[in-house]
C-alpha cells in the first residue's frame, strides 16, 4: 500500500516524503491530511506518457473535485495539465491560484446564473453544457459578439460496476442529453443555430471507482457511435471526445488493478478501431482523471484514543479503537461503504496481529474501518490511514461542529502546510444571533 516515497525508518515508524509521520503528526497536530508531492506528480507524468504515447492529441484535465486547493492548483499547473472544475468555489480556488483560464473546464448539472456569470468573466477555456435551462442561460447572458466554447454532456447508457451512488452515465441520470429521447440531438440543432457557440464536441463521465476496462472500452465505443450518429443526421463532425475519469485506485492491500498503460491502449485502440469502422476522422480525446491521481498519494493521521472490547451476541468480542477523527474528515465510508486499509504508524516494524475496529468520536456509529489487523494499541498511538488524498478534505464537514483537519505537503523532508487547521472560531464564525434572542 505504500506510495513512491513512503517506507518504514530506522525508528520503525512510517515514513512519507522523507519525514516520520510521527513527527508530522508532533508538528500539525492529528487528524491530518498528509499529501506525498512526489507520488502525485508521478502520477501526472504517467498518466501523459501513458497516452501521449498512443495518441499526441489527448487532453488530461484533473477533476478537480477529488481534491483542492491553491497548491494543488500549482502542481496540476506545473505538471501542464488542464484543471475540470464542477462549482463556483473551485473556479474561484483555480483563479486564487492564478491557474490558466483557457485550460480549465467547467462542469456542473446544475450551474446558476452567477456561476455562468463568473466562468465567462474569467474566461475559462470550455463549459460543458448539460442541459437545455443551462444552453438557455447561456445564450441570454453572451453578448453578441461573444464567442463560446462549449461541449455537450451526454448521457451513454452504461451502468458501470461501482456503487450506484457514484454512477452517472446510465440512463436514469440527472447527468447530460439523454441519446434515447432525441434531447442530444435537439441540443446540436439549436447549438449550431447560434453562431456565437463553437460546438468542441460531445463529454461523457460513466461514474468513478471503476476497475474493469470493460466498461471505459464500451464508453469509448458508444461515443464514437454517438458521433458518428449526429454525424449522419446534421452533417456535425464533432472534433474532441471527452470520456471522463473514473478509473479505480487500491484501498486495501490486496486490490488489482488494471495498468496505466493497459488503460490508455483500450481506450485510445477502441477509439481508433471504431471510428475506423465508422469511417468517421478521429477526433482528439479528452479524459478528465481525478481520484487515479491524487488518492494514493495521501494518507490520514489519527491519534487513538479510547480502546473497548464489546460482547457479541453469538459470542466473543469485538475491540474498538477510536480516533480523534472520523465521519466529519472522512465521510466515505459511511456514504457508500467505502473500504480502507490503516497500520500504526509509531509501532510500523510491529507484526499485526490484533483485531480492531477502527471508530471516529462522532456522535453516531462512524465505522472508518470494520476490521483490520494491526499491532497491539494503546492509546496515544498514531493510527495511518492509506489512500485518502481523493474525497476526503473535498467531502468533510464541520458535523459535531468539530474543525476541519490540516493538511501537509511533503517532499524530499519537506513538509508545508497546504491547509490551516480550523479553529473553533472560525467554525462559529459564520453564526448570527438575531437581536430578539440576546
Amino acid at each position: 500500500m505504500f506510495s513512491i516515497t513512503q517506507q518504514i525508518n530506522d525508528q520503525g515508524h512510517l515514513q512519507i516524503g522523507g519525514i516520520d509521520t510521527v513527527a508530522l503528526a508532533a508538528e500539525f497536530g492529528t487528524p491530518l491530511y498528509v499529501l506525498d508531492e512526489e507520488d502525485f506528480r508521478s502520477r501526472c507524468r504517467e498518466y501523459q506518457r501513458a497516452f501521449h504515447t498512443l495518441k499526441p492529441d489527448v487532453g488530461i484535465s484533473y477533476a478537480s473535485k477529488a481534491l483542492l486547493n491553491l497548491a494543488v492548483c500549482r502542481i496540476i499547473e506545473q505538471e501542464g495539465l488542464g484543471l475540470d472544475v464542477a462549482s463556483g468555489g473551485e473556479l474561484f480556488t483555480a483563479a486564487q491560484a492564478a491557474f490558466p483560464a483557457n485550460r480549465i473546464t467547467m462542469h456542473g448539472n446544475n450551474k446558476s446564473e452567477e456561476e455562468l456569470c463568473q466562468a465567462l468573466t474569467i474566461g475559462v477555456g470550455t463549459i460543458v453544457v448539460d442541459n437545455f435551462l443551462e444552453l438557455e442561460t447561456l445564450q441570454s447572458l453572451l453578448s453578441p459578439q461573444q464567442e463560446l466554447r462549449i461541449l455537450l454532456r451526454v448521457a451513454p447508457s452504461i451502468d458501470p460496476e461501482t456503487h450506484p451512488y457514484i454512477r452517472t452515465g446510465q440512463t436514469d441520470t440527472k447527468f447530460g442529453f439523454a441519446v434515447l429521447t432525441g434531447d442530444l440531438l435537439r441540443a446540436v440543432s439549436r447549438v449550431r443555430d447560434d453562431s456565437r457557440l463553437e460546438l468542441a464536441g460531445f463529454h461523457c463521465h460513466i461514474g468513478s471507482q471503476i476497475t474493469d476496462l470493460k466498461f471505459f472500452e464500451e464508453t469509448t465505443a458508444t461515443m464514437a457511435q454517438i458521433a458518428a450518429d449526429i454525424r449522419d443526421e446534421t452533417g456535425y463532425a464533432t472534433a474532441e471526445l471527452n470520456i471522463g475519469g473514473g478509473l479505480g485506485v487500491r484501498y486495501l492491500p490486496g486490490d488489482s488493478l488494471p495498468d496505466l498503460k493497459t488503460y490508455a491502449q483500450t481506450i485510445v485502440g477502441t477509439l481508433r478501431a471504431r471510428c475506423a469502422e465508422l469511417n468517421m476522422p478521429e477526433p482528439a480525446l479528452l479524459i478528465e482523471p481525478g481520484r487515479s491521481l491524487v488518492a494514493e498519494a495521501g494518507i490520514t493521521l489519527y491519534r487513538v484514543g479510547a480502546i473497548k472490547q464489546a460482547p457479541l451476541p453469538k459470542g466473543g468480542a469485538r475491540t474498538y479503537l477510536s480516533v480523534d477523527g472520523g465521519l466529519s474528515d472522512n465521510p466515505r465510508p459511511q456514504m457508500y461503504q467505502a473500504r480502507y486499509h490503516a497500520i500504526l504508524a509509531n509501532k510500523a516494524d510491529q507484526p499485526a496481529q490484533f483485531s480492531y475496529r477502527i471508530a471516529g468520536k462522532h456522535c453516531e456509529t462512524d465505522t472508518l474501518i470494520p476490521e483490520v489487523l494491526l499491532p497491539e494499541a494503546a492509546p496515544g498511538d498514531l493510527l495511518a490511514i492509506f489512500s485518502t488524498g481523493a474525497y476526503n478534505a473535498s467531502m468533510s464537514s464541520n458535523y459535531n461542529r468539530l474543525p476541519r483537519p490540516a493538511m501537509a505537503l511533503v517532499r524530499d523532508g519537506q513538509a508545508d502546510l497546504i491547509v490551516q487547521r480550523e479553529t473553533l472560531t472560525e467554525v462559529t464564525q459564520m453564526d448570527r444571533l438575531p437581536e430578539r434572542l440576546r
